[in-house]
């Protein structure tokens, strides 16, 4: 069983920056693949970011491409996201999401067994 805690969100005004964390239990947290997806109200849950195994292969969404940044440290079994030229339309619950067995996982919420609870973000314009 993998237990998933985002922790960093909050209120920020457009223009502002946040780095959330994602703190994951294990002793094998090397080994997961992981990602960032994100829901506002009255919408789908859509990918912001996912990273592989050894933070060698990243992907975004096109919405945060140049504004986020994915990384990782195995060491603290713990992964984040730095999310800088925040605009309103980032406004979301921002969930941490892991696979174990896939040294990637990808876009596809479907690829990801494990979930942290949410931490929310609000952008203020």
């Amino acid at each position: 069983q993998v237990q998933l805690v985002e922790s960093g969100g909050g209120l920020v005004q457009a223009g502002g920056s946040l780095r959330l964390s994602c703190a994951a239990s294990g002793r094998t947290f090397s080994t997961y693949a992981m990602g960032w997806f994100r829901q506002a109200p009255g919408k789908e849950r859509e990918f912001v970011a996912a990273i592989s195994w050894n933070g060698a292969r990243t992907a975004y969404a096109d919405s945060v491409k140049g504004r986020f940044t994915i990384s990782r440290d195995n060491a603290k079994n713990t992964m984040y996201l730095q999310m800088n030229s925040l605009k309103p339309e980032d406004t979301a619950a921002y969930y941490c999401a892991a696979n174990v067995g896939l040294s990637y996982s990808g876009y596809s919420d479907h690829n990801y067994a494990y979930w942290g609870q949410g931490t929310q973000v609000t952008v203020s314009s």
